[in-house]
């Protein structure tokens, strides 16, 4: 009797562990095919945007970068990589630089300054007197407004990623605003194949900001029986952060592949916007609205994978809700989304590649900084 009840458990643990392999190899099946499918409908679909033709003008850009830390240093390689298949020639300097001798030592067409805040009002006064034409490109706006409203009108040209902030500086005087969207640096926010470290149900990556925090908080029961990763500062505010824990990277600031490999390995990223009236972190004190979207909206679809998004007022100009993009505008829409798209893999993937090809067409800072050019250089 007792070899009996020997054998009887030994093949039922033979019989368990023949179901853990077999759904393993199912589950393993599925989650290739899924990503064989994305990517090579990817590759399929960006094939004939490859081969456009890029107009290298004859011009030399002296580039000074923001001269702060993360996430600046990813916008600046950004602009740096497009700017190089744009002009002739590009030069570029720290805001720490003696940059008016490196400008009258190289003569550029024009001094381009991301950001604004660490470059001296002096040595912007001193660019132009000795006739150099200037420009600033804005990242932060409205949220540091009480920053910028001083740093603009120094500058010939400002462009701002901020659609609300254009009548804000032209009321301080500047002749030459204009709205200029970030995008995505196709180098690095690219489809790619991710090991199953970086696979999830739901991503969000970004600093944890009232807003983030109330709406995680709100999601936090539906999100502790998913497979999900969270990243940034300030996490653990949440009031759930005990359930959540070991789905929080806390304190980490990723590296700009580490965010992409990440995203390409998600099946839903979501998209919640900082919002402009936190007075708790903004120098925002004018209460100027944030209409636009965040730089990450266009990170995320260079990346081939479903995001939902909250709604700001210019989604609508870069990305067409529901086939390209997906949006919220509650809780209960967030949560009922969330669950439709994990259920529906077509649809997902479908919206998914609709915006990637969208975000190549129309969202590169190839496109970008071609029009700040045409501007400047009519």
């Amino acid at each position: 009797m007792q070899t009996t009840k020997v054998n009887l458990l030994q093949q039922g643990m033979w019989l368990t562990e023949q179901s853990v392999r077999q759904k393993g190899y199912k589950d393993g099946f599925e989650q290739g095919r899924r990503e064989g499918y994305r990517l090579g409908f990817a590759e399929t679909a960006l094939r004939p945007l490859s081969q456009d033709k890029i107009t290298v003008r004859n011009l030399h850009i002296l580039y000074v970068t923001a001269g702060i830390g993360v996430p600046y240093p990813a916008l600046d390689q950004a602009v740096i990589d497009a700017f190089k298949d744009l002009v002739l020639k590009i030069t570029v300097a720290n805001p720490s630089e003696d940059v008016v001798t490196l400008a009258k030592k190289n003569q550029p067409d024009l001094v381009l300054v991301l950001n604004g805040v660490v470059l001296e009002a002096d040595t912007v006064k001193r660019l132009r007197q000795h006739g150099f034409r200037t420009a600033v490109w804005f990242t932060d706006d409205p949220y540091y407004t009480d920053w910028t409203v001083s740093i603009a009108p120094r500058y010939d040209y400002i462009f701002t990623l901020e659609s609300s902030c254009l009548p804000f500086y032209r009321k301080l005087g500047c002749q030459h605003v204009y709205h200029l969207p970030f995008a995505v640096n196709p180098k690095v926010f690219h489809p790619k194949y991710v090991s199953t470290s970086y696979q999830t149900d739901i991503c969000f990556i970004g600093t944890a900001f009232w807003n983030r925090v109330e709406v995680i908080d709100r999601l936090a029961s539906m999100l502790r029986n998913k497979k999900v990763v969270i990243s940034g500062w300030w996490w653990d505010r949440l009031q759930n952060y005990s359930l959540l824990s070991d789905k929080i990277k806390l304190g980490d600031w990723m590296t700009p592949e580490d965010t992409a490999s990440y995203y390409n390995g998600a099946k839903i990223v979501i998209n919640l916007h900082r919002a402009a009236d936190d007075d708790t972190i903004n120098a925002n004190s004018r209460k100027i609205p944030a209409h636009s979207v965040n730089p990450r909206t266009f990170e995320i679809a260079g990346c081939a994978t479903l995001q939902l998004s909250d709604l700001r007022r210019d989604l609508g100009q870069v990305y067409s809700a529901g086939t390209e993009i997906g949006t919220y505008g509650s809780y209960d829409e967030l949560l009922e989304k969330i669950e439709y798209y994990l259920q529906h893999e077509e649809e997902r993937q479908q919206m998914a590649l609709n915006s990637l090809i969208r975000t190549r067409r129309d969202h590169t800072y190839h496109n970008r900084l071609t029009s700040m050019l045409k501007i400047i250089f009519p």
